[in-house]
């Protein structure tokens, strides 16, 4: 178990060693996004921006173009709020090859409260043409997806959390794009998720077949693109699938399912996240429990669920 943003930071610093094209820009936030190991080690190659996303952003666009391969630092909502332009404009459009490193995703961002918290980036930046979105699960899949993030040339939304969760795979994971998951087999409903909520949600499944509630889990760690086909396939033994995101019911990895269904292979889909609220300074356990999205809520709730749609 180790928190992403340490892990960001500890695998793009071994990876700086062997590739001297890596730099890192950041944005006043080196030691909370850890991207100060980074400057530690590697102090010629990194750059202390400010407090000007727009900017940082820029200037990544130019280092790309003479050959750099830089990765940003900044929260989640500094990114897909305050330099939302720059990135639509001189990234995305341009396929521009910088790499986003958004800290602090989600609402376990450390009692910073809604005005840090994101919980809309997922919806912001699936939409956007030409954007690569990444979320994983846990440290090994964390790893993985920089390493391929690295190598691929063209622009890659990294979705990063503060604090560290429960590992779901092992140090031999290997990451494909677009791929998708299966962490448990189940015979009455599939529950798919992603990010760290993953592992919540395997545990809620746990807990559901102790009322012999059988409920598959398929994590995807690529949001943007999406083997499409796998999903259906994955989908197509269920009459009915549960989404789970620590992110807005609204254009996140729900809204993405929906539509995918809707027009391939329509069944019942019920989204769990956010319901059109803000976030708010708290506990890490208390805003899990109070918007539902702890492994003993998604078990409730799907119980719940389930017996309402039987």
């Amino acid at each position: 178990m180790k928190a992403l943003r340490d892990v960001w930071a500890d695998t793009l610093v071994a990876l700086a060693k062997e590739d001297p094209r890596i730099v890192m820009l950041d944005g006043d936030l080196a030691n909370s996004t850890k991207a100060d190991k980074f400057a530690a080690a590697h102090p010629d190659r990194f750059l202390e921006m400010g407090i000007a996303e727009q900017n940082m952003v820029g200037v990544a666009v130019g280092m790309a173009a003479v050959g750099f391969v830089p990765w940003l630092s900044t929260f989640t909502v500094f990114f897909t709020h305050r330099a939302i332009d720059p990135i639509r404009m001189l990234v995305a459009q341009t396929q521009a090859n910088v790499k986003i490193g958004a800290a602090y995703s989600g609402l376990m961002t450390g009692y910073t409260g809604k005005t840090h918290q994101d919980v809309e980036d997922l919806a912001i930046m699936r939409a956007m043409p030409q954007m690569t979105v990444l979320a994983p699960a846990d440290q090994y899949e964390c790893a993985a997806m920089i390493k391929w993030a690295t190598d691929y040339h063209g622009p890659v939304y990294l979705r990063l959390t503060r604090d560290a969760g429960a590992d779901v795979f092992g140090s031999d994971y290997q990451f494909t794009l677009g791929e998708v998951r299966r962490l448990r087999q189940g015979k009455h409903a599939l529950l798919i998720s992603t990010g760290p909520q993953s592992a919540r949600c395997l545990e809620a499944a746990n807990e559901l077949a102790k009322q012999q509630i059988e409920v598959g889990v398929l994590h995807l760690p690529s949001i943007k693109p999406l083997n499409e086909a796998a999903l259906l396939d994955a989908c197509s033994n269920y009459d009915l699938i549960f989404t789970v995101e620590e992110h807005s019911v609204y254009g996140g990895l729900g809204g993405l399912v929906a539509e995918l269904l809707s027009a391939n292979s329509p069944r019942r889909v019920i989204r769990y996240g956010l319901e059109d609220k803000w976030g708010e300074s708290a506990p890490n356990d208390f805003l899990l429990d109070k918007y539902g999205l702890s492994a003993l809520q998604v078990s409730r709730r799907i119980a719940a669920d389930f017996q309402n749609k039987k």
